[in-house]
Protein backbone atom coordinates (compact mmCIF):
# COMPACT_ATOMS: atom_id res chain seq x y z
CA UNK A 1 0.00 0.00 0.00
CA UNK A 2 2.84 2.14 0.73
CA UNK A 3 4.91 1.40 -1.99
CA UNK A 4 1.43 2.70 -4.50
CA UNK A 5 1.02 6.03 -2.26
CA UNK A 6 4.42 6.54 -3.45
CA UNK A 7 4.35 5.68 -6.97
CA UNK A 8 1.14 7.71 -7.17
CA UNK A 9 2.70 10.89 -5.47
CA UNK A 10 6.07 10.56 -7.34
CA UNK A 11 4.18 10.27 -11.21
CA UNK A 12 0.72 11.54 -11.19
CA UNK A 13 2.32 14.86 -11.99
CA UNK A 14 3.49 13.20 -15.32
CA UNK A 15 0.63 11.19 -16.07
CA UNK A 16 -2.35 13.87 -15.86
CA UNK A 17 -0.54 16.30 -18.58
CA UNK A 18 0.53 13.18 -20.42
CA UNK A 19 -2.61 11.93 -20.35
CA UNK A 20 -4.29 15.28 -21.63
CA UNK A 21 -1.60 15.15 -24.22
CA UNK A 22 -2.91 11.43 -25.47
CA UNK A 23 -6.40 12.52 -25.38
CA UNK A 24 -5.75 15.19 -27.16
CA UNK A 25 -3.91 13.22 -30.04
CA UNK A 26 -6.95 11.07 -30.00
CA UNK A 27 -9.59 13.13 -30.70
CA UNK A 28 -7.28 14.93 -33.50
CA UNK A 29 -8.60 11.23 -34.84
CA UNK A 30 -11.82 11.18 -34.29
CA UNK A 31 -14.37 12.42 -37.07
CA UNK A 32 -16.13 14.99 -35.13
CA UNK A 33 -12.65 17.24 -35.47
CA UNK A 34 -11.90 16.25 -38.62
CA UNK A 35 -15.07 17.91 -40.11
CA UNK A 36 -14.32 21.12 -38.36
CA UNK A 37 -10.11 21.18 -38.57
CA UNK A 38 -9.83 24.58 -39.39
CA UNK A 39 -12.13 26.05 -36.32
CA UNK A 40 -10.47 23.54 -33.59
CA UNK A 41 -7.07 23.94 -34.24
CA UNK A 42 -6.85 27.25 -32.18
CA UNK A 43 -8.07 25.48 -29.39
CA UNK A 44 -5.67 22.22 -30.06
CA UNK A 45 -2.84 24.58 -30.14
CA UNK A 46 -3.82 26.32 -26.79
CA UNK A 47 -4.38 23.27 -25.01
CA UNK A 48 -0.67 22.19 -26.13
CA UNK A 49 1.06 25.08 -25.91
CA UNK A 50 -0.84 26.85 -22.65
CA UNK A 51 -3.31 25.22 -21.13
CA UNK A 52 -1.80 22.11 -19.83
CA UNK A 53 1.65 23.89 -19.54
CA UNK A 54 -0.48 25.53 -16.73
CA UNK A 55 -1.80 22.69 -15.50
CA UNK A 56 1.17 20.74 -14.69
CA UNK A 57 3.06 24.14 -13.20
CA UNK A 58 0.14 24.19 -11.10
CA UNK A 59 0.68 20.67 -10.14
CA UNK A 60 4.46 20.81 -9.49
CA UNK A 61 4.53 24.52 -8.12
CA UNK A 62 4.73 22.81 -3.98
CA UNK A 63 7.01 19.81 -5.14
CA UNK A 64 10.81 19.60 -5.43
CA UNK A 65 10.23 19.15 -8.93
CA UNK A 66 12.19 21.61 -10.70
CA UNK A 67 9.63 24.36 -12.72
CA UNK A 68 12.09 24.56 -15.45
CA UNK A 69 10.35 21.27 -16.17
CA UNK A 70 7.55 23.32 -17.81
CA UNK A 71 9.46 24.36 -20.71
CA UNK A 72 10.38 20.39 -22.27
CA UNK A 73 6.52 20.06 -21.57
CA UNK A 74 5.99 23.15 -23.99
CA UNK A 75 8.33 21.29 -26.60
CA UNK A 76 6.36 18.01 -26.55
CA UNK A 77 3.75 19.76 -26.64
CA UNK A 78 4.34 21.76 -30.11
CA UNK A 79 5.55 18.76 -31.55
CA UNK A 80 2.68 16.72 -30.60
CA UNK A 81 1.04 19.62 -32.68
CA UNK A 82 2.94 19.77 -35.66
CA UNK A 83 2.59 16.04 -36.09
CA UNK A 84 -1.26 15.94 -35.35
CA UNK A 85 -2.54 19.17 -36.98
CA UNK A 86 -2.75 19.47 -40.78
CA UNK A 87 0.09 21.66 -41.91
CA UNK A 88 -2.37 24.45 -43.59
CA UNK A 89 -3.41 24.72 -39.99
CA UNK A 90 -0.41 25.58 -38.17
CA UNK A 91 -0.07 28.80 -37.78
CA UNK A 92 -0.14 29.41 -34.13
CA UNK A 93 2.59 26.35 -33.98
CA UNK A 94 4.59 28.53 -36.10
CA UNK A 95 3.63 31.94 -34.70
CA UNK A 96 5.35 30.09 -30.86
CA UNK A 97 8.31 28.54 -32.88
CA UNK A 98 9.27 31.64 -34.37
CA UNK A 99 8.41 34.63 -31.61
CA UNK A 100 7.68 32.32 -28.14
CA UNK A 101 9.88 29.93 -27.87
CA UNK A 102 13.72 31.87 -28.26
CA UNK A 103 12.40 33.74 -25.31
CA UNK A 104 11.39 30.92 -23.13
CA UNK A 105 14.58 29.87 -23.90
CA UNK A 106 17.14 33.19 -23.36
CA UNK A 107 15.26 33.30 -19.69
CA UNK A 108 15.53 29.83 -18.85
CA UNK A 109 19.65 30.79 -19.30
CA UNK A 110 19.19 34.34 -18.14
CA UNK A 111 17.61 32.71 -15.19
CA UNK A 112 20.42 30.23 -15.03
CA UNK A 113 23.44 32.46 -14.90
CA UNK A 114 21.57 34.81 -12.67
CA UNK A 115 21.06 31.72 -10.19
CA UNK A 116 24.72 30.66 -10.80
CA UNK A 117 25.82 34.15 -10.30
CA UNK A 118 24.12 34.61 -7.13
CA UNK A 119 25.02 31.37 -5.48
CA UNK A 120 28.73 32.13 -6.17
CA UNK A 121 29.00 35.79 -4.64
CA UNK A 122 26.69 34.13 -1.60
CA UNK A 123 29.17 31.59 -0.77
CA UNK A 124 31.86 33.92 -1.08
CA UNK A 125 30.73 35.98 0.81
CA UNK A 126 30.42 33.43 3.56
CA UNK A 127 33.77 32.74 3.38
CA UNK A 128 33.16 29.05 2.20
CA UNK A 129 36.57 28.46 0.27
CA UNK A 130 35.51 24.92 -1.22
CA UNK A 131 32.50 25.97 -2.70
CA UNK A 132 33.56 26.81 -5.63
CA UNK A 133 31.82 28.20 -9.57
CA UNK A 134 31.22 24.45 -9.83
CA UNK A 135 29.77 23.23 -6.91
CA UNK A 136 27.44 26.00 -7.08
CA UNK A 137 26.85 25.40 -10.47
CA UNK A 138 25.77 21.78 -9.51
CA UNK A 139 23.63 22.70 -6.73
CA UNK A 140 21.87 25.57 -8.74
CA UNK A 141 20.83 23.46 -11.29
CA UNK A 142 19.68 20.51 -9.49
CA UNK A 143 17.60 22.89 -8.04
CA UNK A 144 15.81 24.20 -11.39
CA UNK A 145 16.73 21.43 -14.38
CA UNK A 146 15.32 17.61 -13.85
CA UNK A 147 18.13 15.32 -12.40
CA UNK A 148 19.09 13.98 -15.93
CA UNK A 149 20.09 17.28 -17.59
CA UNK A 150 21.85 18.53 -15.08
CA UNK A 151 25.22 16.73 -15.32
CA UNK A 152 25.78 16.96 -19.48
CA UNK A 153 24.71 20.48 -18.81
CA UNK A 154 27.01 21.21 -15.65
CA UNK A 155 30.08 19.73 -17.40
CA UNK A 156 29.53 21.50 -21.12
CA UNK A 157 29.12 25.16 -18.84
CA UNK A 158 32.07 24.34 -16.14
CA UNK A 159 34.75 23.51 -19.53
CA UNK A 160 33.93 26.79 -21.16
CA UNK A 161 34.13 28.76 -17.71
CA UNK A 162 37.50 27.14 -16.72
CA UNK A 163 38.55 27.14 -20.03
CA UNK A 164 38.01 30.56 -21.34
CA UNK A 165 36.37 32.55 -18.40
CA UNK A 166 37.94 31.92 -14.98
CA UNK A 167 41.90 32.81 -15.55
CA UNK A 168 42.31 34.52 -12.06
CA UNK A 169 45.12 33.02 -10.25
CA UNK A 170 44.33 30.96 -7.11
CA UNK A 171 45.59 31.26 -3.81
CA UNK A 172 45.67 28.24 -1.74
CA UNK A 173 44.40 27.97 1.92
CA UNK A 174 45.38 26.55 4.39
CA UNK A 175 43.65 24.06 4.16
CA UNK A 176 43.62 23.31 0.32
CA UNK A 177 46.92 21.38 -1.42
CA UNK A 178 47.38 21.14 -5.10
CA UNK A 179 48.05 17.89 -7.31
CA UNK A 180 48.50 19.56 -11.00
CA UNK A 181 51.95 21.25 -10.62
CA UNK A 182 53.97 17.95 -10.22
CA UNK A 183 52.01 15.23 -11.56
CA UNK A 184 52.12 15.78 -15.44
CA UNK A 185 48.84 15.56 -15.81
CA UNK A 186 48.45 18.95 -16.91
CA UNK A 187 51.29 17.65 -19.66
CA UNK A 188 49.45 14.98 -20.90
CA UNK A 189 46.34 16.63 -21.54
CA UNK A 190 48.02 19.36 -23.45
CA UNK A 191 50.09 16.82 -25.22
CA UNK A 192 46.43 14.79 -26.19
CA UNK A 193 45.48 18.71 -27.07
CA UNK A 194 48.36 19.10 -29.09
CA UNK A 195 47.90 15.33 -30.69
CA UNK A 196 44.70 16.53 -32.24
CA UNK A 197 45.70 19.79 -33.68
CA UNK A 198 48.14 18.08 -35.81
CA UNK A 199 46.38 15.23 -37.25
CA UNK A 200 42.99 17.36 -37.44
CA UNK A 201 43.97 18.71 -41.19
CA UNK A 202 45.56 15.47 -42.88
CA UNK A 203 42.56 13.34 -41.44
CA UNK A 204 39.97 15.86 -43.13
CA UNK A 205 41.92 16.15 -46.16
CA UNK A 206 41.99 12.09 -46.57
CA UNK A 207 38.65 11.42 -45.29
CA UNK A 208 37.29 14.51 -47.87
CA UNK A 209 38.15 12.27 -50.52
CA UNK A 210 35.54 9.83 -49.40
CA UNK A 211 32.91 12.65 -47.79
CA UNK A 212 32.75 15.96 -47.67
CA UNK A 213 30.57 15.63 -45.05
CA UNK A 214 31.85 12.99 -43.05
CA UNK A 215 35.22 15.07 -42.82
CA UNK A 216 33.63 17.83 -41.80
CA UNK A 217 31.47 15.96 -38.78
CA UNK A 218 35.14 14.54 -37.74
CA UNK A 219 37.00 17.88 -37.89
CA UNK A 220 33.91 19.68 -35.74
CA UNK A 221 34.25 16.62 -33.14
CA UNK A 222 37.65 17.31 -33.11
CA UNK A 223 37.41 20.66 -32.32
CA UNK A 224 34.82 20.24 -29.78
CA UNK A 225 37.01 17.79 -28.18
CA UNK A 226 40.15 19.92 -27.98
CA UNK A 227 37.48 22.30 -26.67
CA UNK A 228 36.81 19.85 -23.44
CA UNK A 229 40.12 18.73 -22.98
CA UNK A 230 41.45 22.27 -22.73
CA UNK A 231 38.55 22.76 -20.34
CA UNK A 232 39.37 19.87 -18.07
CA UNK A 233 43.35 20.84 -18.10
CA UNK A 234 42.78 24.60 -16.95
CA UNK A 235 39.95 23.13 -13.88
CA UNK A 236 42.97 21.29 -12.64
CA UNK A 237 44.34 24.26 -10.88
CA UNK A 238 40.62 25.48 -10.11
CA UNK A 239 39.80 22.92 -7.78
CA UNK A 240 42.07 21.81 -5.21
CA UNK A 241 41.74 18.92 -2.53
CA UNK A 242 40.26 20.33 0.48
CA UNK A 243 39.65 18.82 4.05
CA UNK A 244 37.28 20.93 6.19
CA UNK A 245 34.24 20.34 8.18
CA UNK A 246 35.75 16.70 9.24
CA UNK A 247 36.04 15.62 5.85
CA UNK A 248 38.89 15.16 2.61
CA UNK A 249 36.77 16.55 -0.38
CA UNK A 250 38.98 14.65 -2.67
CA UNK A 251 39.13 16.76 -6.34
CA UNK A 252 40.43 15.90 -10.27
CA UNK A 253 39.42 19.01 -11.70
CA UNK A 254 35.43 19.03 -12.97
CA UNK A 255 36.37 15.37 -14.06
CA UNK A 256 36.07 13.46 -10.20
CA UNK A 257 35.77 13.69 -7.01
CA UNK A 258 34.51 12.18 -3.83
CA UNK A 259 33.94 13.28 -0.13
CA UNK A 260 35.73 11.02 2.84
CA UNK A 261 34.58 11.79 6.18
CA UNK A 262 38.03 11.91 8.22
CA UNK A 263 36.67 9.05 10.62
CA UNK A 264 36.46 6.66 7.38
CA UNK A 265 39.97 7.13 6.67
CA UNK A 266 41.89 4.10 8.01
CA UNK A 267 45.24 4.72 7.17
CA UNK A 268 47.23 6.59 4.55
CA UNK A 269 50.38 5.61 2.69
CA UNK A 270 52.97 8.11 0.84
CA UNK A 271 54.06 5.53 -2.07
CA UNK A 272 54.34 6.03 -5.55
CA UNK A 273 54.93 2.04 -6.20
CA UNK A 274 52.57 0.17 -8.93
CA UNK A 275 49.33 -0.82 -7.04
CA UNK A 276 47.62 -3.96 -7.99
CA UNK A 277 44.39 -4.30 -9.63
CA UNK A 278 41.66 -4.54 -7.39
CA UNK A 279 38.09 -3.48 -7.72
CA UNK A 280 37.53 -1.91 -4.58
CA UNK A 281 41.19 0.34 -6.04
CA UNK A 282 40.10 3.80 -7.57
CA UNK A 283 42.60 6.46 -9.26
CA UNK A 284 42.00 9.83 -8.64
CA UNK A 285 43.37 10.28 -12.30
CA UNK A 286 41.06 10.50 -15.56
CA UNK A 287 43.89 8.61 -17.64
CA UNK A 288 44.41 5.77 -15.25
CA UNK A 289 48.01 4.32 -14.89
CA UNK A 290 49.22 7.38 -17.39
CA UNK A 291 49.15 9.35 -14.29
CA UNK A 292 51.24 9.10 -11.53
CA UNK A 293 50.56 8.67 -7.64
CA UNK A 294 52.42 9.48 -4.69
CA UNK A 295 49.50 8.70 -2.04
CA UNK A 296 46.96 5.87 -0.99
CA UNK A 297 44.26 6.39 1.15
CA UNK A 298 42.76 3.01 2.70
CA UNK A 299 39.08 3.36 4.39
CA UNK A 300 37.41 1.67 6.36
CA UNK A 301 33.83 1.35 4.54
CA UNK A 302 33.08 1.79 0.99
CA UNK A 303 33.23 5.23 -0.49
CA UNK A 304 32.53 6.63 -3.91
CA UNK A 305 34.18 8.74 -6.64
CA UNK A 306 32.02 10.19 -8.91
CA UNK A 307 33.00 10.82 -12.26
CA UNK A 308 32.29 12.35 -16.15
CA UNK A 309 28.77 12.09 -17.13
CA UNK A 310 27.27 10.70 -13.60
CA UNK A 311 29.67 7.81 -13.72
CA UNK A 312 30.31 6.32 -10.00
CA UNK A 313 32.80 3.85 -8.72
CA UNK A 314 32.93 1.90 -5.43
CA UNK A 315 36.61 1.97 -3.12
CA UNK A 316 37.88 1.10 0.04
CA UNK A 317 41.37 1.94 -1.80
CA UNK A 318 42.26 5.81 -3.67
CA UNK A 319 45.61 6.53 -5.21
CA UNK A 320 46.38 9.99 -5.68
CA UNK A 321 48.88 12.80 -6.82
CA UNK A 322 49.23 15.35 -4.01
CA UNK A 323 52.06 17.85 -4.97
CA UNK A 324 52.05 18.74 -1.07
CA UNK A 325 51.31 14.70 -0.21
CA UNK A 326 53.47 15.41 3.64
CA UNK A 327 51.49 18.37 4.01
CA UNK A 328 48.28 17.09 3.64
CA UNK A 329 49.25 13.28 5.40
CA UNK A 330 50.51 15.90 8.56
CA UNK A 331 47.15 17.98 8.12
CA UNK A 332 44.86 14.69 8.73
CA UNK A 333 46.65 13.11 11.26
CA UNK A 334 46.60 15.88 13.57
CA UNK A 335 42.92 16.11 12.85
CA UNK A 336 42.46 12.19 13.48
Amino acid sequence: MQTLYLFHQRFSKFIIPISLIAIIYFFTKSPYFLENTHTLSFAISADLLTTIPVIYFLLIRKTSIPKTTVVPLMLLGLLVGFYVLPEENQYYLQLFKTWFLPIIELSVITFVIYKVRKAVLFHKSQNHNSTDFFTALQKTCSEIFPKPVVVPFTTEVAVFYYGFIDWKKRKLAENEFSYHKESGSVALFYGLLLLVAVEITPIHILLAKWSEIAAWVLTFLSIYSGFQVFGYARSLAKRPIIVENNVLLLRYGIMQEAEIPLKEIKNITLSSKDIEKDENIARLALLGELESHNMIIETHSEQILRGLFGTNKRFTKIALYVDQKSELKKYIEELL
